[in-house]
């Protein structure tokens, strides 16, 4: 099948295409940057933006699906205005190409739960997709583990730096934590059922867990305690504040994630288990996957309690303005 794949470039995106190419199909990245994309062998590389209409049209040419994993948090400006106006222009040249399907990777959020404009912005670009040709087949998701994600190194280095917290209310909000390799794993699995095509699912990991859990479980993978005291007079602002403090997440990203908190992220209907159903990795086993990820990137080993320079990024950890990246969840991710 001929699959085109929008935010190539991006924490899950860079997975899915080699994915794909590994399924036998014939995969086109789209970038907005070609010349410093460096393609899996097989990949067919094209250039445009989704925020310039007429600039990725000819990438959809002869396409019979394409991803869509492009949002525009941490680019600047009005995020979920951006993004309303790249999924209108991609829904439309879409259908002007006769695509079949389109296969995106949105939220989880009950939307009778007053829904954070991160998850609200990730709803509407859900329901705009959904207004062309194609047929458009959603994946519902929480926090995605794994390098690279922003909301997973929002938790990772908030239980690294910090043996004691005081924290919002939101730390007792439930959430379902997926392994980035078993979203993917959706995500091209999906293709390959055509009864999947316009339909909606939630994915999930198979623990349900609080954030309280997630941070201190974390942290024991990481080597030591973490003792956690809910404080609940802290507002969304002062605790967007206190993460930019500790984690070198950018503060444009930090405020709607965290707002997101308060919104729980679970799976309430697993009926895409029915169709693609692999082994979900164990919350501690994707941790350790993540962190081990990260050593080799790094080329060394896991501290046992991890200290960055004035407990600012080094090297790999800047990327996350990137418009081409996708984290789901409203809180935390993507």
């Amino acid at each position: 099948m001929d699959v085109l794949v929008t935010g190539a470039t991006g924490f899950v995106g860079s997975r899915l295409v080699p994915t794909l190419r590994d399924a036998g199909h014939n995969v086109t990245a789209l970038t907005r940057d070609a010349a410093s994309y460096d393609a899996p062998p097989g990949v067919t590389v094209a250039e445009g933006d989704l925020l310039e209409p007429g600039s990725f049209d000819d990438a959809l040419a002869d396409q019979d699906a394409a991803y869509y994993l492009v949002h525009s948090m941490g680019g600047g400006g009005d995020f979920a205005e951006k993004d309303r106006r790249a999924a209108r222009y991609f829904t439309r040249a879409a259908t002007e190409a006769g695509l079949d399907r389109v296969i995106y990777l949105g939220g989880l959020g009950d939307e009778d739960d007053s829904l954070s404009e991160h998850l609200k912005s990730r709803r509407e670009v859900e329901y705009i997709l959904s207004e062309g040709d194609p047929a458009v087949t959603v994946l519902r998701a929480g926090i995605l583990i794994g390098e690279g994600g922003v909301s997973w190194r929002m938790v990772r280095q908030l239980a690294a730096r910090l043996p004691v917290m005081v924290t919002p209310r939101w730390v007792d909000t439930k959430c379902q934590p997926i392994y980035v390799d078993d979203a993917v794993t959706y995500l091209a699995g999906v293709l390959a059922e055509p009864a999947t095509a316009g339909e909606t699912y939630e994915i999930g990991g198979p623990e349900v867990l609080t954030y309280r859990e997630m941070l201190r479980r974390t942290r024991e993978t990481i080597g030591g305690h973490l003792f956690v005291f809910p404080v609940p007079v802290l507002t969304p602002k002062l605790s967007a504040r206190w993460v930019s403090l500790v984690t070198d997440v950018s503060a444009g990203i930090i405020r709607p994630l965290v707002e997101g908190l308060r919104n729980p992220v679970i799976v309430s209907d697993d009926s895409i288990r029915d169709h693609v159903a692999p082994e979900l990795t164990p919350f501690d086993e994707s941790v350790q996957r993540a962190l081990a990820t990260r050593a080799d990137r790094r080329g060394a080993t896991v501290e046992t309690v991890e200290t960055e320079r004035d407990g600012r990024a080094t090297g790999a950890e800047t990327s996350e303005g990137r418009a081409a990246e996708t984290e789901p969840a409203g809180g935390a991710e993507a």
